[in-house]
């Protein structure tokens, strides 16, 4: 069996990759996500995908890695984790009523084959209008301070939406496992066969 590592620490993106059945180590990337001046978000969350799963390569040379990196974009901005409650407000505030589209990264890279392989997804989230007692209650109860949009769609945060739209509802987490069980084929590893 091929060793595959995921290039990050999230405990979101762990419980995905766990849906494969596959075993993998986990390892956190050391990279700079600043975006490069004049970057679109898909070029963003491409870039930083690929630099992440590079980043172990010197560690797992062997391995496959799966680098992956989210940002959501309101009203023609990136946004990125609040990291306080207040921020997490106000990025709700500015989301209630209107459609945040999330793009998110995904890389798959083995430095001995020197082969990579990489693509981005995108998912649109509808938000209701939201009042300001529902926005509180919401980041007092679930605490999204992580979460690039401040929310939690395998949660509570289902509750703050009209409708979600895209093709895997595992990249709003943070994971696109449609697109990655396709690149894993492409790589030789079949997510369905690979199994020991």
């Amino acid at each position: 069996m091929t060793q595959l590592i995921l290039a990050s620490t999230s405990p979101f993106r762990q419980a995905l990759l766990n849906k494969l059945g596959l075993p993998f180590i986990t390892a956190a990337p050391e990279t700079d996500e600043a975006p490069l001046p004049n970057e679109t978000a898909p070029q963003l969350v491409e870039r930083l995908a690929k630099a992440k799963a590079q980043a172990l390569a010197a560690n797992y040379p062997h391995g496959w890695i799966i680098g992956s990196d989210q940002v959501c974009v309101l009203d023609g901005k990136i946004t990125g984790k609040p990291h306080t409650e207040e921020n997490a407000r106000a990025q709700l505030r500015a989301a209630s009523g209107k459609v945040i589209t999330f793009y998110t990264g995904l890389a798959l890279y083995c430095a001995e084959q020197k082969r990579m392989f990489s693509l981005y997804e995108t998912f649109r989230v509808y938000f209701r209008p939201l009042s300001e007692a529902e926005i509180t209650a919401y980041v007092n109860i679930e605490q999204p301070l992580q979460c690039a949009g401040s929310f939690k769609s395998e949660g509570l945060g289902i509750t703050l939406f009209e409708r979600l739209e895209g093709r895997d509802p595992n990249t709003l987490i943070g994971l696109p496992l449609i697109a990655l069980c396709d690149l894993l084929r492409e790589a030789g590893i079949n997510p369905l066969t690979a199994h020991k």
